[in-house]
């Protein structure tokens, strides 16, 4: 007994199509895998953190994204999610932890501690982790709200998406590791 079941995927990239083929760029089908499979290595440090294991949750569920498998090595990692108030002595850790991790990564600053030191303008408090280490997403708020939160995702999942495999040697980001003294 055979049924014709007509699977219709939500999104394809661009190419040819036919009977029984699809035909489309490396890039683009690299980019489609990438975006979604990130492996997100959570750098919680406060409040964020709580609202991040709010997005983990059943409610907001966030491996319905392709993220449900957290990792906390860096070399398993290609998300590196800075949640919460990073202390100017936390901050050589967090550059290491961002060295470790394979390209392609992606930073994701989560929360306005992360992104510019928050209420905390003091000596100790690092203004921001875009000083030490390239932000590719910043998302707002003390803490931010899950739907920020996945939304933030989005974003990344777009850069991830739409990144051709050849950005990563161009002489723009290699500028742009220079400028923070990853060579």
């Amino acid at each position: 007994m055979t049924t014709n079941v007509d699977i219709k995927s939500e999104y394809k990239p661009e190419g040819l199509e036919g009977q029984g083929f699809f035909a489309t760029s490396l890039d683009k089908a690299v980019g489609l895998a990438r975006a979604n499979s990130l492996w997100p290595l959570p750098f919680a440090t406060s409040c964020c953190g709580i609202e991040f294991m709010a997005t983990m949750a059943s409610h907001y569920d966030l491996s319905r994204f392709g993220m449900e498998r957290l990792s906390f090595s860096p070399r398993q990692a290609d998300l590196l999610m800075v949640m919460g108030t990073i202390s100017k002595k936390m901050a050589p850790i967090l550059r290491q932890v961002y060295e470790q991790m394979a390209e392609p990564k992606w930073v994701l600053s989560m929360g306005a501690c992360a992104s510019s030191g928050g209420i905390f303008d003091t000596y100790s408090v690092l203004q921001g982790i875009d000083r030490i280490i390239p932000v590719d997403v910043y998302i707002p708020g003390c803490p931010p709200r899950p739907e920020q939160v996945l939304d933030g995702i989005l974003k990344i999942q777009e850069l991830a998406k739409n990144e051709g495999r050849s950005r990563r040697t161009s002489p723009e980001y290699k500028a742009m590791l220079a400028k923070y003294g990853l060579e």
